[in-house]
């Protein structure tokens, strides 16, 4: 289950960054002005998405959320005023375009959100205690060969470490690395 997630969240992270980058092509297709505009909106937007997946802290966390709903009403904003005073198809392109990035913001965080479930580590919980026990029954007959009975004990504890590392995508060891975002980010910012 945490390998399906983590695996989730990677995929996620390159269907943002294939949404934003898409949506900045797109933009040209719009008037100067409405182009620029969007194309810097989307530089700041690619920032905030790369310091979501960067970020550790639940104060930094509430302040990139809130800047990213910002650049997103603003994004909204100037299509949806393009597309109001010109309804063409190319505008319904880029309009769908802009929906396709904001969608995958949305995507991406309820990849964040979906964790093993309680009941789940509950389960593994007993599974590891039984095992101890059934261990600690197996090892009354004393035959001078106890560091075998460490083996199950750490073995568990050491996957149970990597499920966990796993399965919390803004603590551990194991992160997903916004490898796309971020090179998204250098081609936009490179003239």
């Amino acid at each position: 289950m945490a390998v399906s997630r983590y695996d989730q969240r990677k995929n996620y992270e390159e269907a943002e960054a294939n949404a934003i980058g898409t949506e900045y092509v797109r933009a040209g297709l719009l008037p100067a002005a409405d182009a620029s505009k969007v194309r810097e909106l989307l530089t700041d937007y690619v920032s905030q998405r790369v310091l979501f997946y960067t970020t550790r802290g639940t104060r930094e966390l509430d302040q990139i959320n809130a800047s990213t709903a910002r650049l997103q009403s603003d994004l909204w904003a100037v299509i949806e005023a393009r597309a109001a005073a010109q309804p063409t198809p190319v505008v319904a392109l880029t309009a769908s375009g802009m929906n396709d990035v904001l969608n995958s913001q949305g995507y991406t965080q309820a990849a964040w959100w979906n964790r093993i479930p309680i009941a789940a580590w509950g389960l593994m919980g007993a599974i590891a205690i039984c095992s101890n026990l059934l261990l600690g029954y197996a090892s009354r007959q004393r035959n001078g060969k106890t560091t075998r009975f460490f083996i199950l004990p750490v073995l568990v504890s050491v996957s149970f470490f990597l499920i966990a590392d796993l399965d919390s995508p803004r603590g551990g060891v194991i992160r997903v690395s916004p490898q796309n975002l971020r090179s998204l980010s250098l081609a936009l910012r490179t003239p």
